[in-house]
């Protein structure tokens, strides 16, 4: 079902996209799009108008009920493998690394000296 869905989402998009590129502005006719140079014998004499915009209507209404039953099956499936929902324990979130003994935390930075070796005098 959900793979039906997918594909009569994507067949309804390509054709809303198809019938909107088909529509023309307020001062072109439906002709100019074709090539013609008459207007309105396409579609007849009450002018493509209504049958383009019946069109894209139904077209785009289809389009949100389709995005609508996608977004509630992919939003099911994935309640296992949700970090929002329960989160990982604790225990297995890493920590902060620390660095050994000695060594830098990062290249440049200052180190605590090794244990038994002598500090610097403070600076004044």
């Amino acid at each position: 079902m959900y793979t039906l869905i997918v594909v009569l989402h994507v067949i309804v998009s390509i054709a809303l996209i198809l019938v909107i590129l088909l529509q023309t502005g307020k001062g072109s006719d439906i002709g100019a799009v074709f090539g013609g140079g008459s207007s309105q014998t396409l579609f007849g004499s009450t002018g493509p108008t209504s049958f383009l915009s019946k069109l894209t209507a139904g077209a785009a209404v289809i389009f949100m009920i389709t995005s609508l039953f996608l977004a509630y099956f992919s939003g099911r499936g994935v309640s296992s493998s949700s970090l929002m929902k329960g989160g990982a324990p604790a225990s297995t979130m890493p920590g902060p690394l620390k660095a050994p003994a000695g060594v830098p935390a990062m290249p440049g930075a200052p180190s605590a000296p090794p244990a038994g070796m002598p500090t610097a005098p403070p600076a004044k």
